[in-house]
Order: C-alpha cells, then structure tokens, then sequence
C-alpha cells in the first residue's frame, strides 16, 4: 500500500539542521494533513554516545501513538555516508489506521529524505526496544543473524509495511520478488475464486488465502459469506492470511484487501506475507478484481466492523453532498 503522502518541507530544512547540529541526536516526525512532518528534536547530552542518547527518547514515546524517529550514529556526520537510522515505532495499541498510515509510509518517508543517508531502517513495537538494552538485543540478533543478512535486511525491513512489487505474471504463477529473493507460486482455485469474487456469481463474499510456509505457495484457503461485524472472527488468528472482502452495503458495492499477521507469527511467514502481498492484490487484479480499499492489520479482532465502514463512510459523505436536492427558490 502505497499512501500517497510526502515529505514536507518543513521535515527536510529539520533534517539539514539535524545532520549540522552536533548537540542534536535525533529528530521525531509525524504525519498530518497527507505530509510528514518534522516534532521535537532529540538532543545529545555527555557523554554523547549513542546508546546513552537514546534515553532521551523516553519522554516522546506513547503506547497509543506511532512516530518516526530518525537518529544520527554520530554527532556530526556528512550529508551521505549512510549513518542515520530511520526507525518507525508502530505500538501495538496505537489506532488500526494509525499503524496502517505509518507502515505504508515508511519507504517514502526514506525516499524522499534520500536513501543515501540511511544505512538503517528499523521497526519496532515495544518502547523497550529503544533503550540501551533494547537496542544492544537488536545488534546481537542482528550478528547472530549473519548468514541471513542479505535476506533480512530485504525483507525484515519492510514488515507490516507495503510489500516489494514484483512484475508480471505468466499463468497462475506469481513473479519472483525483487532481486529474486523469493519466489512463490498461486496454487490450485485461486484464479477461479478471484475471478467468481470479481463477477459476484453469490457463491461468497470472502476469499481467503493462504501461504504455505515450506513451499512457499500461495494456497486457497477458503471461500465464505461473512458480514462485517463477522469478519474478526471468520479470518482466523492462528496464522497469518490474505483476505478479498466484497463489500455490499449502504450503496456500496466494492471489494477490500485484507492482510492479517498476527504478532506470534513466524519469523519466516512475515517475510514470505510481506514479500507477496503486491503480488498477491495483482493477481486478483489480472483475474478481473478491482481492490478499493487495502486493510493491514496485526490480528483479524482489529478489522471490526466500525473499520470497514470508515473506509466508506467518506465517500458516502460525499456523494450525498454531491447530489443533495437544490432548494426550492422562494417567492417573489
């Protein structure tokens, strides 16, 4: 999911000042009005290490709220050799669109600062994770994950965020990611199911997917009726899934994306989710499907049915403004 929103200017004199300023760490930034912009900055105190730094982080970290955070190695460094770290802390209680917002931002926020400057991208959950402690957990995970590096710098960088596109496909087959990384295939039903969901044939309203872990192929799951206050409990939690939803109420007739992960899923089954989901909403496109709306979330109870409706209810709003009956002129 790609969502449209940029960098403000704003966020981009901050960081020049941030990459000149050698009492400042790090620099938080947000995103309102469809741009990121820049908060607080991060000072470095003595003995201005960047372990010893990232205490200052403690008093701008909520459960509730999701932040960029972008930190120097050093305190002084050049414009482009590749020493700051963005990180993106999604807490697991912030708001469903919240998280969906920030994650789906993470590589233009990158981007648009320029990816030169960056040797680090890293996403996190728990507060705890930006301490001392917590950030030495991560590097020692990191150097006992050296075999893997190349892989899980790929594809553990862009968990919970959009996936890699790939490019097009040959039958049922789904395109090798980018890089040839990874590769998966679209098993038996799944084009049929798409294409049936596509016409609304009435044999179901919800298409479930699946990836199977150990040949890494894309699996129908299952096809289903469900209303939206249902869905949290029809996708299961057990495991990660891909969900198409036709969506049919209040003059709506459209279809959503779901992407479900829950937190207890395997290392591997995040990066296979990650890595196929732009694949995945291609291959219902090529067999007929139009996605209007795309919902990630960690665990199905997030998808409740006030989420569903609040993907609509704008553009009902909307389009009652747009044909509202003109009042009737009054006598002369």
């Amino acid at each position: 999911m790609q969502s449209g929103i940029s960098a403000s200017p704003a966020l981009l004199t901050a960081l020049q000042t941030l990459l000149s300023t050698p009492t400042q760490r790090g620099l938080l930034a947000t995103i309102s009005s469809e741009q990121i912009h820049p908060g607080a900055s991060i000072p470095s105190t003595p003995p201005s290490t960047f372990l010893s730094d990232l205490s200052n982080l403690s008093s701008h970290l909520t459960p509730t709220t999701a932040l960029y955070i972008l930190l120097k190695r050093a305190p002084s460094l050049p414009s482009s050799d590749q020493s700051l770290i963005a990180i993106t802390y999604i807490p697991a209680t912030a708001p469903v669109r919240q998280k969906m917002l920030f994650a789906s931002t993470r590589l233009t926020l990158v981007r648009e600062l320029g990816s030169e400057r960056f040797g680090e991208s890293v996403f996190v959950t728990e507060a705890d994770e930006l301490t001392a402690a917590g950030w030495e957990r991560h590097e020692a995970h990191s150097e006992a994950e050296k075999p893997l590096t190349k892989e899980e710098k790929e594809l553990e960088g862009i968990r919970e965020q959009e996936a890699l596109e790939g490019g097009g496909m040959q039958g049922k087959g789904l395109a090798s990611i980018k890089g040839g990384q990874l590769e998966t295939r679209a098993g038996e039903g799944i084009a049929e199911a798409l294409a049936s969901l596509a016409t609304d044939n009435g044999e179901g309203n919800l298409v479930q997917l699946r990836m199977d872990p150990t040949t890494e192929t894309l699996q129908l799951a299952s096809v289903t009726t469900s209303t939206p206050s249902s869905l949290s409990t029809t996708i299961p939690s057990s495991e990660p899934r891909f969900s198409f939803y036709r969506f049919t109420e209040g003059g709506n007739d459209a279809v959503v994306f779901i992407s479900t992960c829950p937190s207890g899923a395997k290392i591997k089954e995040r990066m296979l989710y990650a890595a196929s989901r732009g694949n995945v909403i291609a291959l219902a496109q090529q067999q007929g499907l139009s996605v209007a709306k795309r919902i990630e979330a960690t665990n199905p109870e997030e998808v409740t049915e006030g989420v569903i409706r609040e993907e609509f209810k704008t553009e009902q709003v909307e389009e009652k403004k747009g044909f509202a009956k003109p009042k009737r002129p009054g006598r002369r």
